[in-house]
């Protein structure tokens, strides 16, 4: 099976920041260990802090698809409910 890469970025509320920051700890931790995660990377900007670069590998469609499912109903997905996603999925 052919691997999922999604890459993008995030914008976030100023409001939301402190919420997204610390969930995102969390969210992570927890990405990284989950089965078929190859790599999971999500950095702030520098230039714009409400901006978060997000870069993505599970090793299929079936791993991407259980990660999906897990965030929907997490503290992360709840703090980033209100997040402008621009993502590609390779």
């Amino acid at each position: 099976m052919k691997k999922v890469i999604l890459k993008g970025f995030i914008i976030v509320p100023t409001a939301d920041l402190p919420a997204v920051k610390k969930a995102l700890i969390s969210h992570k931790e927890l990405t990284r260990n989950e089965p078929g995660c190859l790599m999971f990377n999500v950095t702030q900007s520098e230039v714009n802090l409400n901006r978060f670069d997000v870069y993505e590998e599970f090793i299929n469609k079936a791993a991407f698809e259980l990660h999906q499912a897990r965030v929907e109903n997490s503290a992360w997905g709840r703090a980033a409910a209100n997040v402008q996603r621009h993502y590609e999925i390779l």
